[in-house]
């Protein structure tokens, strides 16, 4: 069971939706690499609205029919896994932003074996 509670440092990546990485979509290529290092948790969201370095907007507006929307990958794990991930994302965003930003975790516990079954809650507490 992966338990995270206290102090905890979250990375925000910020990409564009048609990023790729070797034919796939870096937003995926992150969120796979963050998992295979065992790392607590990793989402993606993407914008209706943004812009970045090009100053070019790109909008989710029907008369404007961008498709290459903003992207946040946003990680969360203790400062030691985040920062040890870095290198990876040096690797994989050419264009883009990655923001580090300390934060508090309240409650994080990962599934067990017991709660594989879907719609089973385990009862144990932190």
């Amino acid at each position: 069971m992966t338990r995270l509670t206290g102090n905890a440092l979250r990375v925000t990546v910020y990409i564009g939706e048609n990023d790729t990485w070797h034919h796939k979509p870096l937003y995926a290529e992150i969120v796979h690499r963050a998992h295979a290092a065992g790392l607590a948790g990793a989402s993606v969201f993407r914008g209706i609205e943004g812009f970045g370095a090009s100053s070019l907007i790109h909008t989710s507006r029907l008369l404007s029919l961008s498709e290459d929307l903003p992207v946040a990958v946003v990680i969360v794990d203790t400062e030691t896994r985040v920062r040890e991930f870095l290198p990876q994302l040096d690797e994989l965003v050419t264009e883009g932003l990655v923001t580090l930003d300390e934060c508090e975790v309240i409650r994080y516990v990962g599934r067990d074996a017991n709660q594989g079954i879907a719609g089973t809650k385990s009862k144990k507490s932190l």
